[in-house]
């Protein structure tokens, strides 16, 4: 009787393993076909996968030119995501520097690839500068990768309501490429907007009675987000520029009567000159990032930080 048990035991649990093994081989199939199914996109920067995924959705799989850690103003493709090009139905393009010198090439691998500049309806302001540029523009040396500061400010991702508009051109090359999924991509959209109106009502609450609206940073990409709120970046590059003692010397006097403790960096630049300043007034330097794929999150922490460092 007792072997007759253990007999059954162990045939049972022979078959449940079977089940779940081929429950597992069926999930994994499912998931392949899944991902299979998926058009194939690129865009330049990490928050723009996410813009692209709130609208589009697991319709979409996305490929971010732009790597983390890598500066879009100098980043060069490599040859294998030139390769992935040749398999991707679109292009989203934003208007950071690289962009100039490699869109046409990243066009021409794939002659039936869209490209779609959602950037194309915004208007752009140059790029920050200081109260002191003017007496000061002299006594800067060349910058070496900084060259989007000899133009317009390409840093439109960092202001909620520019990125509504940047949405509404990702829905309609979404629709234009994939009429099938429209009410999808849709619903889609108009979550993503009311999900970046709660941010901007937030964002305008926190600094609504701000006092003290300045805040110093090495590398000016948040003029955006300071116009959107009230505030005033001032930044120690200029025109992409390194500061030389004269420049430094100023800015440091600046932060003094200002009582400025906090100079914000990004890892993409060198933060040498912001430490200096830093020193200088017994402050000390935070690193910020506007390039994080967490998009919602990373305006919060940045609006946060920014805040509690004018206190």
């Amino acid at each position: 009787m007792k072997l007759y048990q253990s007999l059954f035991t162990v045939a049972a649990f022979l078959v449940t393993q079977a089940f779940a093994a081929s429950i597992a081989h069926a999930a994994t199939m499912a998931s392949q076909t899944s991902a299979s199914s998926q058009e194939n996109v690129f865009v330049s920067i990490l928050p723009q996968k996410l813009f692209v995924q709130q609208i589009g959705g697991n319709l979409l799989n996305i490929e971010v030119m732009v790597q983390p850690g890598a500066s879009p103003a100098t980043y060069e493709p490599k040859p294998s995501q030139m390769r992935k090009l040749a398999a991707s139905k679109a292009y989203f393009a934003i208007g950071v520097p690289f962009e100039k010198a490699w869109l046409d090439k990243i066009a021409g691998v794939n002659q039936n690839m869209h490209i779609i500049h959602t950037d194309s309806e915004i208007e752009k302001i140059t790029m920050g500068s200081h109260h002191h540029e003017e007496q000061l523009a002299d006594h800067h040396e060349s910058g070496t990768d900084h060259e989007e500061h000899s133009g317009l400010d390409p840093h439109i991702w960092l202001s909620p309501i520019l990125v509504k508009q940047q949405a509404a051109t990702i829905l309609d090359g979404l629709i234009t490429l994939f009429p099938q999924h429209k009410e999808v991509f849709q619903t889609n959209y108009k979550g993503f907007i009311d999900r970046i109106d709660t941010l901007h009502d937030t964002l305008k609450n926190l600094f609504g009675e701000q006092q003290s609206k300045e805040f110093m940073v090495f590398h000016p990409s948040w003029g955006y987000f300071a116009r959107e709120y009230g505030l005033t970046q001032v930044p120690i590059e200029i025109e992409g520029k390194s500061p030389k003692p004269a420049q430094l010397s100023e800015l440091i006097n600046h932060a003094l009567e200002q009582e400025i403790t906090v100079i914000f960096a990004q890892e993409q630049f060198s933060t040498k000159n912001a430490r200096i300043i830093a020193r200088a007034i017994g402050g000390k330097v935070v690193l910020v990032d506007p390039l994080a794929l967490d998009w919602f999150a990373n305006m919060e922490h940045i609006g946060t930080t920014f805040k509690n460092a004018a206190q």
